[in-house]
C-alpha cells in the first residue's frame, strides 16, 4: 500500500482537531471526507478508517510513540508512524519519518501485549471498573469492544422484505450477508455509502446495529396497541416500533430533545411510518397526563455506552467516572418516573447500551425492590464477544392487573 500524501495530511489535520480542540470523531471524519470532490470510494475508506484506527488504539500508540499524551503537529507524525508500521505499510521518504524507529516501534507493540489498559488502549479507571464490575469477562469483552463495528442494516418491513431490500441493494453493486439469529438484518460484506443508494432514498431500510434490533421485539409489541417510547432520540427503535405493528395502533415518541424528535419525523417520513406522534418532554406534566395510559413502554435509558466502543472508540477518551455516577442515578430516575405510563397488566422494556451489570440488572432489582406492582418477566443480555455486535442489555417487565 502506498501512502499518498493529501490523504495522509487530511488525517493529521483530523486527529489535530479530535485530540487538541475537542471534536468528536465522527463529526471530524465527515467533514474530512467533503475535503475533496474527486476522492474515490478507497480513498475516503482510507481517511475514515485511519482516523478512526488512532483513535480507537491513541493510548497504545502513544505509549509506543513515546509522545506523553502531547499531540503536537511533530508527535501526531510519530504516532501515524506508529499504525503504519504496525500495519506493515512502508514509511516513503518524507521529511516527517525521519528516523522513524521501525524496529522499536515493533519491539514495543510486543512488549505491551502484556498490559492489559495499554494493548487494549483505555483509560485506567475504564480498565478497574471493567473489572470490578465483570471480573475476568471484561478481558474478552474489552477485546471485542475494540474490533471495528460491522455495518448492519434493518430492512423496513413497512416498505420491503428482507430479501427484496437484498436484491435491491445488489443492483447498486452491494453485497450483503445475513445472519439467522436477526429476522430482519442485513450486514454488509464491504463498507460502502449506503446512503446514496436508491433503497435508502425510499425508506427500504434503517442502519441500525444487530443488537439493537433486538429491543423493539423484546416489548412484544402488537397493531393496534398504544406504545410510549420515552427516550426516543432520533428514533432508531421507534421505527422498528412502528414496522412490527403494521402501522396500526399508535406510537408516542418523547424525548428531552426536540431537534432530535425533528430528526425522527423527518426518518419516519421516508420509512413510511405514519402511526407515530412526537411530543417533547418538557416537564413532569407531560410524564403525568400519561398515567397508566400505555398497552407497552420502552425506555431505551441514557446510558455510559460501554457497550457500544466499537462503533464510538472517541467515547474512551470523552467518558469519565462522574460520568457513570451521575448517569446510574439518572437511570434510577427515569426508570421510577417512566414507569408509571404503563396501564395495569401493560408491560415495559429498559434497555442500555452498557455491559455494566451497575447500569443494567442492578437498576432493574432496585427498582423492582421500591415497586412491588411489577413483575420481571425476563432479561437479556448481549455479550459484544459472543454476539459480535454492540453490548446490549434488555429487561421485561410486567405491571400486576
Amino acid at each position: 500500500m502506498r501512502l499518498h500524501r493529501n490523504l495522509v495530511f487530511t488525517v493529521i489535520d483530523s486527529l489535530q482537531l479530535i485530540f487538541n480542540e475537542g471534536v468528536y470523531a465522527d463529526k471530524a471524519v465527515e467533514s474530512a471526507l467533503k475535503k475533496d470532490a474527486r476522492w474515490g470510494a478507497r480513498d475516503r475508506k482510507f481517511v475514515a478508517e485511519t482516523i478512526y484506527e488512532i483513535v480507537r488504539w491513541r493510548r497504545l500508540y502513544n505509549e509506543i510513540a513515546e509522545t506523553k499524551e502531547h499531540y503536537s503537529r511533530e508527535n501526531l507524525w510519530k504516532i501515524f508512524a506508529v499504525w503504519a508500521v504496525l500495519r506493515g505499510i512502508e514509511l516513503p521518504d518524507w521529511k516527517y519519518f525521519e528516523n522513524s524507529p521501525i524496529r522499536r516501534i515493533k519491539g514495543k507493540f510486543d512488549q505491551a501485549q502484556s498490559i492489559r489498559k495499554i494493548k487494549e488502549s483505555i483509560p485506567d479507571w475504564m480498565d478497574d471498573l471493567g473489572v470490578a464490575e465483570l471480573g475476568k469477562q471484561w478481558d474478552k469483552e474489552i477485546s471485542a469492544l475494540n474490533k471495528q463495528a460491522p455495518v448492519v442494516l434493518r430492512a423496513n418491513t413497512l416498505r420491503a422484505s428482507r430479501l427484496q431490500l437484498e436484491k435491491a441493494l445488489n443492483a447498486s453493486e452491494i453485497e450483503t450477508t445475513v445472519d439467522a439469529k436477526y429476522k430482519d438484518a442485513l450486514i454488509l460484506k464491504e463498507r460502502k455509502n449506503v446512503f446514496k443508494t436508491e433503497a435508502f432514498k425510499s425508506g427500504l431500510f434503517e442502519v441500525q446495529d444487530a443488537s439493537s434490533q433486538l429491543v423493539a421485539e423484546y416489548l412484544d409489541v402488537k397493531p393496534g396497541m398504544r406504545v410510549i417510547d420515552t427516550c426516543a432520540g432520533a428514533g432508531g427503535k421507534t421505527l422498528h416500533l412502528a414496522a412490527l405493528m403494521e402501522n396500526k395502533g399508535q406510537i408516542i415518541a418523547m424525548d428531552i430533545y426536540s431537534g432530535k424528535l425533528k430528526e425522527l419525523k423527518r426518518r419516519a417520513k421516508r420509512a413510511g411510518a405514519h402511526n407515530i406522534t412526537t411530543r417533547p418532554i418538557e416537564s413532569s406534566k407531560t410524564i403525568k397526563k400519561l398515567k397508566e395510559s400505555a398497552d407497552r413502554v420502552l425506555i431505551d435509558a441514557p446510558c455510559s455506552g460501554l457497550g457500544v466502543l466499537k462503533r464510538n472508540p472517541d467515547a474512551k477518551w470523552k467518558l469519565q467516572p462522574e460520568f457513570i455516577e451521575k448517569i446510574q442515578q439518572t437511570q434510577s430516575e427515569i426508570l421510577e418516573s417512566y414507569s408509571k405510563l404503563v396501564k395495569k397488566g401493560g408491560q415495559l422494556v429498559y434497555a442500555t447500551c452498557s455491559v455494566l451489570p451497575s447500569e443494567n440488572e442492578k437498576q432493574v432489582m432496585n427498582f423492582l425492590k421500591k415497586n412491588d406492582d411489577f413483575l420481571f418477566v425476563k432479561e437479556k443480555k448481549v455479550s459484544p464477544s459472543k454476539s459480535g455486535y454492540d453490548g446490549f442489555y434488555m429487561a421485561l417487565l410486567e405491571r400486576k392487573k
